[in-house]
């Protein structure tokens, strides 16, 4: 019956809405083909492999080439030389550069995490976008049908206070009654256009229509039936708190390149020129040869490096405190997460119970009314509280398959597989 209810009160939005209705896994398409959120992380993992390649290049071979033409003038006469030399430059030890290139293949790797907690992220913000849509036209269906009642109401009961079988304010009532059911579905439609719009600005495309959840959910508990478990598997595999590591160990390896500047560096070089003119002493072209092994020992800077150091250990203090409220924040939401799966099997079937329930007593309401031992005031109560009876089994139900994925995800292990599970659940 709610079914055929949501289906009227989308029809009567959307009247010139296609046939067909994009499914969980189309979202899931269009999202990740579209989703900003995702290509901004995207972009930024490709940034950070880029320093790593830059901090590589720096213990590469440097080569150069210079050209240069001079002219002195004096009392004599103008001398003219003219000086192009090739130059390569090989860094022999330099721990400072090591220790960068060590920080920047951590810094690397943790944005591979985060890319992959962007994934799952996205994963899950698309069911909740999609299913936050779907709850609103369930909300919307019931609030209709709400309007629908009161309105009947109001017809039977003019007839009845035509008939001298009801008072006057009896019709008022139900006119109340309905004006502010009225209110109420404009305001549960307008949600309903926000919710697809919601979905619109994660895929780029604004849904005309959604499959809707079908009424036979399984209310499987999770397993291992045990949160501090799931715990354990979150803080062993949720790829954002080993982005946070990756950043604790890349800070780390900071501090060891900011201490290297204390120590000495050795270079080897290699240059070959062709000079030519009188300044040289030889105009015959010949190539001339140098090399030479440079070592430098720094002995002050001013404070410069000991202030690079200690910057350095101030950054690995504020990586360690990000991974600790990471890390606590795992945990929790892992055993929360498990907390909402099985509470929220014990809300499904209590929200179903409370429908056929609400849906009995109406009935039983309904034919009171008919032989008088009921007044209008019970038969709108009775009204009222079968649609909230119906919204709150709408949002338990929805609530149970987020929840499932918002378990799957604080464990690391959410991906495309559990959306074409959950999308099976649609018709």
């Amino acid at each position: 019956m709610r079914d055929a209810l949501r289906a009227l009160a989308l029809a009567c939005t959307l009247s010139c809405a296609p046939a067909w209705a994009d499914d969980l896994m189309d979202t899931w398409r269009l999202a990740r083909a579209n989703d900003p959120v995702l290509a901004a992380a995207g972009a930024a993992r490709a940034g950070t492999h880029d320093l790593a390649d830059l901090a590589r290049a720096a213990l590469l071979p440097q080569a150069s080439a210079v050209a240069a033409v001079n002219r002195e003038r004096d009392v004599v006469a103008n001398a003219r030389t003219t000086d192009v030399t090739l130059g390569v430059n090989q860094v022999v030890f330099d721990a400072a550069l090591w220790s960068q290139l060590r920080a920047a293949h951590l810094a690397a790797d943790a944005h591979d995490a985060a890319l992959q907690a962007a994934e799952q992220a996205l994963c899950l913000r698309v069911a909740t976008a999609y299913f936050d849509a779907l709850l609103a036209a369930d909300l919307l269906a019931s609030v209709q049908a709400n309007e629908d009642a009161f309105a009947q109401q109001v017809e039977q009961s003019q007839q009845r206070y035509q008939a001298g079988l009801d008072a006057q304010v009896d019709v008022d009532q139900a006119r109340a009654y309905r004006a502010l059911a009225h209110g109420s579905t404009i305001a549960a439609r307008q949600a309903w256009v926000d919710a697809l719009a919601a979905v619109g600005e994660i895929t780029g495309h604004t849904p005309a229509s959604l499959k809707s959840l079908r009424e036979d959910l399984p209310l499987a508990a999770p397993v291992p039936a045990d949160p501090q478990a799931w715990a354990a598997t979150a803080l062993q595999a949720n790829p954002a708190l080993w982005a946070a590591q990756k950043a604790v160990d890349a800070a780390d390896s900071g501090i060891d390149a900011a201490r290297a500047g204390h120590l000495p560096t050795l270079a080897v070089g290699l240059n070959l020129g062709r000079p030519s003119g009188s300044t040289y002493g030889d105009a015959s072209g010949r190539l001339s040869r140098s090399a030479a092994l440079t070592l430098t020992l720094p002995l002050f800077s001013g404070g410069a490096t000991q202030a690079r150091v200690s910057q350095a250990l101030h950054q690995r203090d504020g990586a360690r405190d990000s991974l600790e409220i990471q890390r606590r924040a795992v945990e929790r939401g892992a055993k929360a997460a498990y907390g909402s799966v099985v509470a929220g099997i014990g809300q499904v079937l209590a929200t179903r119970e409370s429908v056929a329930a609400a849906q009995a007593s109406l009935a039983a309401t309904r034919v009171g009314r008919e032989v008088g031992n009921r007044t209008m005031t019970d038969l709108l109560g009775a009204i009222q509280t079968l649609a909230q009876a119906q919204a709150a089994q709408a949002q338990a139900r929805h609530q149970f398959i987020l929840g499932r994925l918002q378990l799957q995800q604080a464990a690391g292990a959410l991906s495309q597989a559990d959306l074409a599970n959950v999308n099976a659940l649609l018709q």
